[in-house]
């Protein structure tokens, strides 16, 4: 019996190291500096605007941070940041946008995605409600997208979609 759960807790060890190391390699494949474009959606059932981005993410074994800004119709910029601890494959953090208050960030990975639940500063869209993801996609890309509930229909609109070339 004493042996059995030896066992167990030597794979229970194991099991949370792999985690860990995995969570690190994932961190550190979002670090660097990134560049592109995308879509943001001014409001509910107006049209889409194209925007230009960067971003610089930091990351360690257990945290990373972003510092972007994104410019459209030229003239028109917009600072974003957010800074986000992984305990496992559960993540929380902040994320400032345009209202310049931190919003709060509650999420987990999967895959090559950290999806988490937004609660905005500020009502946005209705509510302060939305879903956030940060999926890598291939070797050098990155993309970030908000998506949120139209209150009228209840359907799901992606209302920022960035994606991101590793420079």
């Amino acid at each position: 019996m004493k042996l059995l759960i030896a066992a167990v807790l030597a794979f229970s060890c194991l099991s949370i190291e792999t985690a860990s190391a995995s969570e690190e390699q994932f961190l550190k494949s979002i670090e660097g500096r990134w560049t592109g474009s995308g879509l943001v959606l001014r409001e509910l059932g107006g049209q889409k605007v194209n925007v230009t981005c960067n971003m610089q993410s930091n990351a360690d074994a257990s945290r990373f941070q972003m510092d972007g800004s994104c410019r459209a119709l030229v003239v028109i910029s917009r600072g974003f940041n957010a800074n986000v601890t992984a305990s496992g494959a559960r993540y929380s953090g902040t994320y400032v946008g345009v209202s310049g208050k931190p919003s709060t960030l509650v999420g987990s990975r999967s895959g090559n995605t950290i999806s988490f639940d937004v609660t905005w500063a500020n009502v946005v869209y209705g509510d302060r409600k939305a879903r956030m993801e940060v999926r890598k996609v291939g070797a050098d890309g990155l993309q970030i997208r908000t998506i949120d509930k139209d209150p009228k229909s209840g359907k799901s609109i992606v209302t920022t979609q960035l994606n991101l070339k590793k420079s």
